[in-house]
Formats: C-alpha cells, structure tokens, sequence
C-alpha cells in the first residue's frame, strides 16, 4: 500500500566529541529539511569546536489515512516533532550511524525505540510542515466512537460450565 501523501527531508545529524574512554563522540539527528533535493549524502553543513553537522541524507516522509490518530497526538505536542531514525552504520564504508527512516507518527516512532537498536530522537517539526500535517489530517481523519465491549463472562475450557456464583446466560 503507498502512502497517501509524502514530502522528501533532509536529514540532519550532529557529531560531537564526548570525553569517553569508549567513544570518541556521539551522534544525534538535530533537524529536518523540508523539500531537501535527492542524492546528497554526507555533506558537512557546519562545524565548531567540538561539533559537526552533517546533510546525511534525503528521505521520504510518508504520510497514509490510517495513521491520522498519531499526526493529531504529535500536533498536540508543544513543539510537533520528526522523529529520526538512525541505525549503527554495518559495512566498512558506512558512517558509524546512517539514517533509516522518518516519520511523523510518535506511535511508530516508539515501536523502532522499543527494539533497541536503533537511535530514535524527534528534532523540531518545521512550521510550514505543521501546516501540511494538519491540512493531511482535516482532509483524512475520521473519528471513530468509542465502543465497550460486552463481557461475555468466563467459561471453564475444560467443563465448558460458568464458575460458581458468577451471573450470565450459557
């Protein structure tokens, strides 16, 4: 299934020196680019003393109807976010992380933190993709009431039977 709307960001990280015996620095994503033009990679975009930024790379964010729910929670937050995903780099010639995905969505964003093995920070959401985000989901989202579900009472698996003393029809 595609998605239903998306916009290409440049992806963002900073590298800054860290007094470690074990690492020599860290690495955060710090923002997005909206729009950000395909196939640059890599790209030092400035530094300091002990810091660099880097262009690391373009993505899709790609926004789909059923995801509405979590855009609405991530435009309630004070600021909206992006969240980044980044992944240890694996082959020789990778950097030490690159980045992997984008999205928009916190509930899908915290399913990549969960596993564990994926750096997975939000940098602040741009205005003009806030706009964007809310004009998505005032076109997509459709609330859907709240329905409690009955409670069928507790059968025995083995009998088949209700407990002693518990109400219900069999």
């Amino acid at each position: 299934m595609g998605a239903d709307a998306s916009m290409s960001l440049g992806v963002v990280v900073e590298r800054r020196d860290i007094e470690n015996p074990w690492q020599d620095y860290v690495w955060r994503p710090i923002a997005v680019i909206p729009n950000a033009a395909r196939g640059e990679r890599w790209r030092e975009l400035q530094s300091g003393a002990d810091w660099v930024h880097f262009l690391a790379g373009t993505f899709d964010l790609e926004l789909f109807r059923g995801e509405t729910e979590g855009y609405m929670t991530n435009l309630s937050q004070n600021p909206p976010q992006i969240y980044v995903v980044l992944r240890q780099g694996e082959e020789a010639e990778d950097n030490d992380v690159e980045p992997f995905h984008v999205t928009a969505c916190p509930f899908e964003a915290m399913g990549y933190h969960e596993s564990g093995d994926e750096i997975v920070e939000g940098v602040p959401m741009p205005e003009d993709m806030m706009s964007w985000l809310q004009d998505f989901v005032d076109q997509y989202h459709v609330e859907t009431p709240f329905e409690k579900r009955k409670n069928k009472g507790h059968k025995d698996k083995m009998t088949g039977s209700r407990p002693r003393g518990q109400l219900g029809r069999t």
